[in-house]
């Protein structure tokens, strides 16, 4: 689903939408849980944490604007800061597997939208798309806070 260097893998997973909790409202809401889990802890160098927040959340926005347009909804959100990276998981109401879309149509003009998968696998190093077994699926898309230590 995502290009060559990217790891990413389809599963099944349990899952029941029944009484799970509703999805954020819009991608505001999303961004606003990806600052806070950003938020610096005492003696971090905050730059890196800033550099990647642009990242994280773009991909944040990307992947709930795609389960809102294309998904059938926000089913549930996570974000989850760990050492090196910011985890986001996004669930929505449909079993289609996204795609990536040609930036042209079929007689050569630039399409205006259809970017949103490709900057999900750009930026983030790994993608994990699992259906879930009460229908629908989850991405999970794991985004670097700062360069490894080899670049």
């Amino acid at each position: 689903m995502c290009r060559q260097g990217h790891r990413s893998a389809t599963d099944t997973v349990a899952g029941a939408r029944h009484g799970a909790p509703v999805g954020p409202g819009n991608p505001a809401d999303v961004r606003q849980a990806v600052r806070r889990a950003l938020a610096g802890r005492p003696g971090e160098p905050t730059h890196d944490v800033e550099d990647a927040a642009g990242d994280a959340l773009l991909v944040a926005s990307e992947l709930v604007t795609n389960a809102m347009l294309h998904g059938g909804g926000v089913t549930a959100f996570d974000v989850t800061r760990t050492e090196r990276a910011v985890r986001l998981s996004v669930s929505d109401r449909s079993d289609r597997l996204p795609v990536a879309v040609d930036q042209f149509d079929e007689i050569g003009r630039m399409r205006v939208g259809g970017r949103g998968w490709m900057i999900v696998c750009t930026l983030a190093s790994d993608v994990v798309v699992a259906r879930l077994r009460a229908g629908g699926k989850r991405i999970t898309a794991e985004v670097p806070l700062a360069p490894g230590p080899n670049g």
